[in-house]
């Protein structure tokens, strides 16, 4: 039988265009699934929100291993979670960290470069993908790159640096590349061709329709704390209304969620 991380990377297949849909509890995990969503992932600033802290590596392993384990529970489809820079201060403390997502039964992990040169990123790779071949693990380790996050023009040489520290994320273990910020058709075919992994990008107005993102070569897409910032936009708006006096909820949609429905995903 097909574990977990053998279906999730299948979903990122040639022709395959997997849209990921990020949680941040139980509940959110649970509804992304019910919509259809073929895998769940979580977003690191809305989960980090959920437990009363600013996103960033402020909330401790230990909480989001156990946040994770609230969603395994919650699901049937695999899980990714959003690691961010690892979660410790080494490449070996990194491994570790992957290691004990892996274990719970987490299908990806993302880590990302940030603003650290592209060698720190490489060395957690290596030491993750070697921990978990020696450890009989399996893990969809997907590589983000900042680099058009960081305030650098879109260009053909940022594209440049986009393509050397995807080429270097591969060849230290990653099985994707995640390249927020990157929307325009021709960057997006390039980054496809010349980066012999799955390619992942961020939801966006800018990015081209589905067919044609298929017909580019991405293989993913992310949407990021969308789905938390359009639950807590909606709530505070139904919050208002409450204070005001006005006691009939705002239309949010055609067909709105239960207390049955929610009630019946967890009986």
């Amino acid at each position: 039988m097909a574990t977990k991380t053998s279906r999730f990377r299948a979903l990122h297949a040639p022709g395959q265009l997997l849209v990921l849909l990020n949680a941040w509890d139980a509940v959110s995990a649970r509804m992304a699934e019910a919509a259809g969503g073929a895998a769940v992932a979580t977003s690191s600033a809305a989960v980090a929100w959920a437990h009363g802290v600013a996103d960033g590596e402020r909330l401790p392993f230990d909480r989001l291993l156990a946040s994770a384990r609230d969603i395994l529970r919650a699901v049937r489809v695999p899980v990714s979670v959003d690691l961010e820079r690892g979660y410790a201060t080494s490449a070996e403390g990194v491994a570790d960290a992957v290691c004990r997502l892996a274990e719970a039964g987490v299908a990806g992990v993302n880590l990302e470069d940030g603003a650290e040169p592209p060698e720190a990123l490489v060395s957690k790779l290596l030491a993750a993908r070697g921990a978990l071949q020696r450890a009989g693990l399996d893990l969809f380790l997907n590589a983000r790159t900042d680099v058009l996050l960081r305030g650098a023009p879109y260009s053909a040489a940022t594209l440049d640096e986009v393509v050397r520290r995807a080429r270097r994320y591969v060849d230290a273990g990653c099985d994707g590349v995640f390249v927020p910020g990157l929307a325009a058709a021709e960057g997006l075919s390039r980054v496809a061709a010349e980066v012999q992994a799955p390619l992942n990008v961020w939801a966006s107005p800018a990015l081209p329709p589905v067919e044609q993102l298929r017909a580019l070569g991405v293989r993913r897409v992310s949407v990021g704390p969308r789905l938390a910032l359009t639950a807590l936009s909606a709530a505070r708006q139904d919050a208002e209304q409450l204070l005001a006096g006005r006691w009939t909820p705002p239309p949010f949609h055609d067909a709105p969620l239960t207390y049955a429905e929610l009630n019946a995903w967890f009986a």
